[in-house]
């Protein structure tokens, strides 16, 4: 198991952050958030995927009002996505959301910081300090000339200066840039300094195919070197996608189990089996497993018959036929054209 960094643990709802806690995983809705309707069907959705934490964008007050009756439907944490007008987090607060994402700097004076920060305490919310290097500030971009890790880490200092200025450490962080190395050593320094607990992500990542590689290796380095409590994967996708994503880089470096893992090889000369089309229908079969189970489709004597046997269930191709397994045992030689349901029938009755 990975050494996690310790960090202060917090609580966004039901869902513990930081401290020896899972690493959660969550996602934003891309729905308009004053269509409650469309909004919940997208939450319910998410939380079918196993999404632990949703955001939601509150650009306006017809927003931030339509987040009670979506509270009233959504079985997930709630956090409101805020920028420049104190006014939305207070209401969002008042419409009972379980924590907020804001940079108290971008709020204005003093005071509406002070008003926001007392409404989170009284309700026991978190409030995430959320750097973008999109949207740093004006006179970070002139000292550094663009958005250095170094920049970004110096961001989150001045809004954590401010909370920490009214007694308020109830607090997770964020420092994302779409280009993964930047993200990577932003995350680093900050780690090097702060306990608060890292909500961590590549920002912009992109469509679906870029987006997931350049999430899956800044994730991933982070990941391993025990950086992060919680991860977004941010992509130009529908947002069940970002969950799934998520899941698998967190399960390939052994942190979390959900769904089923499929193990399946390249193919090569030596595979005697149409194995491509095999390992995408078992894909398409489980995609709704949500039991922590590895399935191995393999195609040749080579590597099938060992990685079949280390599998919760798999099945290694000859010539025409295949072996099929269950907990490292042979249970029975089938014909090709046999192999899908078999597998799949020896799969459902172990659940």
């Amino acid at each position: 198991m990975i050494p996690r960094r310790k960090t202060r643990q917090i609580q966004v709802g039901p869902v513990p952050v930081g401290g020896c806690s899972p690493i959660s995983v969550q996602s934003m809705t891309k729905t308009d958030t004053r269509d409650v309707h469309a909004t919940v069907r997208q939450i319910h959705a998410l939380e079918a995927e196993g999404c632990e934490i949703i955001r939601l964008a509150v650009p306006d007050m017809d927003a931030a009002r339509a987040l009670g009756p979506i509270r009233g439907e959504a079985g997930l944490p709630l956090i409101a996505d805020i920028h420049f007008d104190w006014r939305l987090a207070l209401e969002a607060i008042r419409q009972g959301v379980d924590g907020l994402r804001l940079n108290p700097g971008n709020i204005g004076a003093e005071w509406k910081v002070r008003e926001v920060v007392l409404a989170a305490r009284e309700r026991g919310l978190p409030i995430r300090i959320g750097v973008n290097a999109g949207s740093l500030e004006k006179e970070l971009l002139e000292k550094y000339g663009h958005p250095t890790p170094e920049a970004l880490v110096e961001s989150a200092e001045g809004h954590i200066r401010i909370l920490e200025e009214m007694y308020f450490t109830d607090i997770k962080v964020s420092l994302k840039a779409s280009n993964v190395m930047r993200t990577v050593e932003a995350y680093r320094l900050f780690s090097e300094k702060y306990d608060y607990p890292l909500h961590i992500g590549i920002s912009e990542a992109g469509p679906p195919f870029s987006g997931m590689i350049k999430s899956s290796v800044g994730l991933g380095i982070l990941l391993a070197e025990g950086v992060g409590d919680t991860v977004r994967v941010s992509l130009t996708a529908e947002p069940e996608e970002e969950i799934r994503v998520a899941y698998e880089i967190l399960q390939s470096l052994g942190l979390r189990r959900r769904g089923a893992e499929i193990i399946s090889c390249p193919t090569c000369g030596r595979c005697q089996i149409e194995l491509r089309p095999l390992a995408q229908k078992v894909e398409a079969i489980l995609k709704g497993v949500n039991r922590p189970i590895s399935v191995a489709v393999m195609g040749c004597v080579v590597n099938g018959p060992g990685e079949a046997r280390e599998a919760d269930f798999g099945v290694a191709g000859g010539r025409g036929i295949g072996l099929l397994f269950r907990k490292g045992k042979v249970i029975k030689t089938v014909r090709e054209d046999e192999l899908l349901d078999e597998l799949i029938k020896l799969i459902e009755s172990s659940s």
